[in-house]
């Protein structure tokens, strides 16, 4: 096994886990999310917690389903699955990095 299969399965057993503590926390996993928990509470509550929650679950399953795939493909045929499957996680983790708090969770704002 290589560099690259070892830290795709890696990253994608954290993120599994991850995924699976958002599901069970519910809406009270949103507070794990990244900038969420640094807002003040009368902040925090003009947002729709369970659908953040349930977003960032989603996404750490994704991730965690994609390092599996470029993990086990790399294992059994080519050492590029797996540095594909890095590549596209790094794309997609970018794709949802905000550095302002209101752009990050506007679209999870109770109407």
């Amino acid at each position: 096994m290589n560099a690259w299969v070892i830290t795709c399965l890696m990253l994608a057993v954290l993120f599994g886990i991850m995924g699976v503590i958002l599901a069970l926390l519910k809406e009270k996993g949103a507070m794990l999310i990244s900038g969420f928990n640094t807002l003040a509470r009368e902040e925090r509550e003009k947002y729709d917690k369970k659908k953040m929650s349930i977003d960032a679950r989603n996404n750490f399953l994704l991730w965690s389903v994609i390092l599996l795939f470029g993990a086990g493909l790399s294992y059994f045929f080519s050492n590029y699955f797996a540095v594909f499957a890095m590549l596209i996680w790094i794309i997609l983790f970018f794709k949802g990095v905000h550095i302002d708090t209101d752009k990050a969770f506007d679209k999870y704002k109770k109407a």
